[in-house]
């Protein structure tokens, strides 16, 4: 396992007497919009104990991030504006930049557009972990000239998170699900060292599938990562780990019709979801541990037909007695659809960056907050 670089992240407190000082925060309010309109503020409001940490000691905010994927350049339908609204509704009187990404210099982390987001500026705050694993020029630039922070919302992910990684409770058990193991492999075998067990669901399962010699007829697999699924089988069985897969399957027949099937498909067959039995199974895995980490459906969740799988597994973390953590993405989405999302112990607020942090120790924005003037 890659050992994290040591070194102290400067707090807020670190910042000193923040009154009458202008104080830029980077958050991710990158939310999902409809017709624009935004559908879900949770990003907004999960910056807001950092935002408001600040106005009570009398600092002037300024807040920026980015919002979809423009291609560094103004793109009317990326515009902050509903987020800006939202935002006055909640924090009045602070200040939100347009769009980072409409500047090519953002993901290019351009020295220039660094300068023209620290002009002015007295202090910087990073409390965007979504964005964290990135090096773009609002997330390493300004703690190089400027006294920084992180935020109330990135010093918790870290916490929790680097918990996860360095001392869990066990027995710990990890729950992936997803497309492919391709996305996945570093924090796979990251978490392999640490974890009990691992539990793993969605597309990827059918990978696994394939390394034990099992047909899945026209599911979705990675060709290219069947050895790399046989290796860590073979692993995990030598070191004491287990590997649980799916017992049955939901999806389609060769003619398109719903089935259930066991764990050899058919010629023609599609898997969709882990089927009941499966299901039942991972929730008594989930259910005997004493932390629990999940990222990635169990399957095409967004369709009812095949959204049991997710579902049972969501309402297990839910239930479960244990220290469970729910890294963002596709699996937070799913906890708001069932309504379980204030049921478990954190939902993180970054996909990418939870499973980069849990399998390096240490992302791009962390290391620059590292090198701060004041760090």
């Amino acid at each position: 396992m890659t050992e994290p670089k040591t070194g102290r992240i400067p707090t807020l407190a670190d910042l000193g007497d923040v009154r009458g000082k202008r104080v830029l925060v980077r958050t991710d309010f990158n939310v999902p919009m409809e017709a624009g309109e935004i559908t879900d503020d949770f990003r907004i409001r999960a910056a807001l104990p950092t935002i408001n940490w600040l106005l009570e000691r009398g600092a002037q905010v300024v807040t920026c991030s980015h919002l979809g994927r423009p291609k560094g350049e103004p793109n009317p339908k990326y515009s902050m504006a509903p987020v800006r609204a939202r935002l006055a509704e909640l924090a009045p009187g602070v200040e939100l930049l347009e769009n980072l990404r409409f500047n090519a210099g953002e993901e290019g982390n351009d020295p220039a557009f660094v300068a023209e987001l620290v002009n002015g500026i007295d202090a910087y705050v990073d409390d965007a972990f979504g964005a964290c694993h990135r090096a773009h020029a609002s997330i390493v630039g300004p703690p190089r000239a400027l006294p920084s922070a992180m935020g109330l919302l990135l010093q918790k992910e870290v916490e929790v998170l680097l918990g996860l990684r360095n001392d869990p409770k066990h027995p710990f058990v990890a729950v992936l699900g997803g497309s492919k193991i391709s996305d996945k492999l570093g924090v796979v075998e990251a978490l392999l060292r640490v974890v009990d067990s691992l539990v793993v669901g969605g597309a990827m399962c059918f990978t696994f599938l394939a390394a034990l010699g099992n047909p899945i007829g026209d599911s979705l697999f990675e060709p290219d990562q069947v050895d790399t699924c046989k290796r860590l089988l073979a692993e995990s069985a030598a070191s004491g780990k287990t590997i649980h897969l799916p017992e049955d399957i939901v999806g389609v027949d060769a003619q398109g019709n719903f089935a259930t099937f066991g764990t050899r498909l058919p010629a023609g067959a599609k898997g969709f979801d882990i089927g009941p039995g499966s299901a039942a199974a991972f929730s008594d895995v989930i259910m005997d541990a004493r932390t629990v980490f999940w990222n990635g459906p169990m399957g095409m969740f967004e369709d009812p037909r095949f959204a049991a799988g997710t579902r049972t597994v969501a309402q297990a973390m839910a239930d479960t007695k244990a220290f469970t953590v729910v890294g963002g993405g596709d699996s937070a989405a799913a906890l708001a659809q069932f309504r379980l999302d204030d049921e478990v112990s954190h939902v993180s607020t970054g996909g990418g960056a939870s499973l980069e942090l849990l399998e390096l120790g240490d992302l791009p924005g962390l290391e620059a907050l590292r090198g701060a003037p004041n760090a």
